[in-house]
């Protein structure tokens, strides 16, 4: 996991050693994916936010270490950052686990809440 120093605002170069891909990478990602905008500063030098390094770590993630393609990776990317649950990557065990869970949890606060 990379460590996201405590700034404000980074520059492209920063960001681009964080996760050690070139600039022109980032430039080309900000064209696919609409998530990942940086403000510019008024000599039009792209500044990242927090949120935008979070979201450049989550598209390389994607698309370095998980094999999605742009496509698949900015589907994936919407559906994450939309909080969906993404069925396509747990298994259908691992589904049903999680609702169990939180059934069990539901049942649980049900149970001690105070009946009026």
């Amino acid at each position: 996991m990379v460590e996201i120093p405590e700034k404000l605002y980074f520059k492209i170069g920063e960001v681009a050693a964080l996760l050690d891909v070139k600039t022109h990478v980032l430039r080309y990602w900000e064209t696919e994916f609409r998530q990942l905008q940086p403000v510019k500063s008024p000599s039009n030098q792209r500044l990242y936010r927090r949120k935008d390094v979070e979201i450049a770590l989550s598209i390389r993630d994607l698309l370095y270490r998980r094999g999605f393609t742009i496509t698949g990776a900015r589907k994936q990317l919407t559906r994450e950052l939309s909080g969906e649950l993404v069925a396509d990557l747990l298994s259908p065990a691992e589904i049903l686990e999680q609702v169990k869970s939180e059934l069990l949890a539901m049942r649980q606060r049900l149970l001690s809440s105070p009946v009026e």
